[in-house]
């Protein structure tokens, strides 16, 4: 733990924190999924960190970038969304950090970033229909036709949850992640030396 928990890592940490708590709080939503799925890159700055110091600090950062983006901009969702925010960057970020520390090539880095955004697009479909849409509508009170309408609205062909799941959760968070790949494949390589410096 000591070799992770380093000055310098703990310096790294707290910035790539503090970058991925601002770019969670700028979330916009997208055509593939009712408004209340907000699109963020908040897990760039967690992937960098994972793939340069390992998935110990990477744990950390999103920990910290979730703690940060609670004291800026306070849960508007009963703490579910933060929640599922937590369980996506690990499912993302931490097979990631994993693949990529076993062959740090940029083909690696391709292979760690497909299988990750595999993993973690069956992980959030898991956790939506096992838990985050059953909580929004427990916590909120609003009625899972409500929500199944939503996505028929964009879908036409929705008639249930596993439907919702299947034709809004899952593209939506292939989007993501994938759009976070193209991030991290574009800039790790102008941040790494800056990082190891």
């Amino acid at each position: 733990m000591k070799k992770y928990l380093s000055i310098h890592n703990i310096a790294k940490i707290a910035v790539l924190a503090a970058i991925a708590a601002v770019l969670m709080i700028i979330d916009v939503p997208i055509f593939v999924a009712p408004s209340f799925y907000k699109l963020d890159v908040s897990d760039l700055p967690c992937l960098i960190g994972g793939f340069s110091m390992g998935g110990v600090p990477c744990v950390f950062i999103i920990i910290i970038k979730i703690i940060l983006k609670l004291l800026f901009k306070p849960t508007s969702t009963a703490f579910v969304g933060e929640m599922a925010a937590l369980v996506c960057s690990l499912a993302f970020c931490l097979p990631a950090s994993y693949i990529y520390k076993k062959n740090r090539t940029k083909k690696g880095a391709i292979k760690a970033m497909v299988i990750s955004t595999i993993i973690v697009t069956v992980v959030s479909c898991l956790a939506n229909y096992l838990f985050i849409i059953p909580a929004y509508v427990n916590l909120f009170h609003m009625p899972l036709e409500a929500i199944i309408a939503a996505g028929k609205e964009i879908f036409p062909i929705i008639n249930n949850k596993l439907d919702f799941v299947l034709l809004c959760v899952a593209p939506f968070n292939l989007i993501k992640y994938i759009l976070v790949d193209i991030l991290s494949l574009v800039s790790y390589k102008h941040v790494s030396p800056l990082l190891k410096s």
